[in-house]
């Protein structure tokens, strides 16, 4: 069995994450989404919520299994296994940051290969930063993200509001 782990801050997840997720199991036989806590990234949902977040949107997909991890991801990777990290490059902007991180990782692990998946087209100028902004400022959320995602990005966002 082929397993894919597919690592992200996920904060929130949206529809091109399901999107890469989705597609990544064209190429393996499982996906393990691997939630990060990223502190440094300063995220608006802590992790059990965005755990349960990615688990909520991914529930149908039988393949996929979403998990956390804590450290460095090429131990993860060696730890449960698997055969490859995913990850998604949405612009030349990514390509550079995502190219040194495979070599690092190619390093540290010589056995941990790095996937790159492009997203579908309707998904390429998407991120969770640019989400939040969307969300900060009142803009509709429904072709980014699962429903009860955006009710549940609009309200943290209404909590923040003085």
């Amino acid at each position: 069995m082929k397993i894919g782990i597919y690592p992200g801050t996920f904060d929130p997840i949206t529809h091109g994450h399901t999107d890469i997720i989705t597609r990544s199991l064209r190429v393996f036989d499982k996906v393990v989404v691997a939630v990060a806590p990223n502190p440094a990234k300063h995220p608006l949902f802590n992790l059990a919520e965005r755990l349960d977040m990615v688990k909520l949107v991914m529930k149908d997909v039988g393949q996929v299994e979403v998990t956390s991890f804590e450290g460095l991801l090429v131990d993860y990777v060696e730890r449960s296994g698997a055969h490859a990290i995913i990850r998604g490059l949405r612009a030349i902007s990514d390509f550079e940051h995502e190219f040194q991180m495979a070599l690092i990782n190619r390093k540290l692990a010589k056995t941990v290969e790095t996937v790159f998946l492009m997203p579908s087209e309707e998904y390429s100028y998407l991120s969770s930063t640019i989400i939040k902004d969307v969300a900060i400022h009142g803009g509709s959320l429904t072709e980014f993200l699962h429903p009860e995602v955006a009710r549940r990005l609009q309200a943290r966002i209404r909590s923040l509001k003085p």
